[in-house]
């Protein structure tokens, strides 16, 4: 009886061990909880970008924005807005570019691509244009049996300049959050879009611009693309002159091509180093041999010029 009894104990501390060995490999790993909150936990800070006012350029925002899909709204124009004023970033007056552009609608189909959108820019005085879409949408079923819904808001943004059509920065996100109602929950959504996109895209954007803004460019930074149109051309050799000086200037200029010549009229583009402003000074200053320069109009990224012979 005695030895039926530890037989019986010794058979329960090996099903025990046994047990427990079993709950320690196969126990289910702690449950994490995730917070479904747009911009919830850590990410990292935007890059700082060192860049004096006077060298800050001026940006006109243009966002097609669509609240579930369909409602016009402008949660991410006024995040931009905000975020902008905050890093002492000159913007253009939003109501005067909504008021302007709602008269003609082919304004803005036109500012889809970066020409169109550096001319739009250019009529508002604006060096830079910050373009793009935003949209959120709600899915289709509720969360469980919550009145929780979830919502998507997607975020794509480009900054270009107005001078040379060039983009500066590009930068695309989504966010998914929850919310109870759909109008709050869509804005928390392009909110929360909006503002990671920008926290990539504003640091990106003054970086590429600060060495054109601030003056100090190398010659091995061409960033501003000028047209050049030059009269009083009427004889072959001011033409070649007039040639000749612009390739010749290799520390400023590059890809120097004549695009054409009609009725004493020289149509040249070409890539600066130079804001289209300076470079102007500079030719004036230092002409081709045997003509002088004169200035008729500087525009955005287009020098218009007349040779005369001294």
């Amino acid at each position: 009886m005695k030895s039926l009894s530890i037989t019986l104990l010794s058979t329960f501390f090996l099903v025990s061990g046994c047990a427990t060995r079993v709950q320690q490999i196969y126990s289910p790993p702690p449950v994490q909880r995730v917070s479904a909150v747009a911009g919830s936990g850590s990410r990292p800070a935007p890059k700082p970008v060192a860049l004096p006012a006077s060298a800050m350029p001026r940006v006109m925002i243009i966002v097609d924005e669509k609240s579930l899909g369909t409602i016009a709204t402008a949660e991410v124009e006024a995040m931009a807005v905000r975020k902008m004023i905050s890093l002492n970033i000159p913007v253009v007056d939003q109501d005067m570019v909504r008021a302007n552009i709602a008269k003609g609608q082919q304004m803005l189909i036109a500012a889809g691509d970066n020409r169109g959108a550096a001319a739009l820019g250019a009529q508002f005085g604006a060096d830079i244009v910050l373009i793009g879409e935003a949209v959120a949408k709600p899915s289709a079923r509720r969360i469980s049996d919550t009145n929780l819904r979830s919502y998507q808001a997607v975020a794509t943004l480009r900054a270009v300049r107005t001078d040379n059509s060039t983009t500066l920065a590009a930068a695309s996100d989504d966010v998914t959050v929850v919310g109870l109602e759909d109008v709050s929950g869509s804005a928390k959504a392009l909110r929360g879009a909006g503002e990671k996109v920008l926290d990539t895209l504003l640091p990106d954007m003054l970086a590429r611009w600060a060495p054109a803004g601030a003056g100090g460019t190398g010659a091995d930074t061409f960033d501003h693309y000028v047209e050049m149109t030059v009269g009083g051309v009427d004889q072959m050799w001011k033409l070649k002159a007039l040639r000749d000086t612009l390739r010749g200037r290799t520390s400023e200029l590059r890809d120097v091509a004549q695009r054409s010549y009609t009725a004493g009229v020289a149509e040249f583009s070409m890539e600066s180093a130079l804001p289209t402003e300076e470079l102007a000074e500079l030719l004036v200053m230092s002409p081709p041999d045997g003509l002088k320069l004169q200035i008729l109009d500087i525009g955005s990224g287009k020098i218009q010029a007349r040779a005369v012979v001294p």
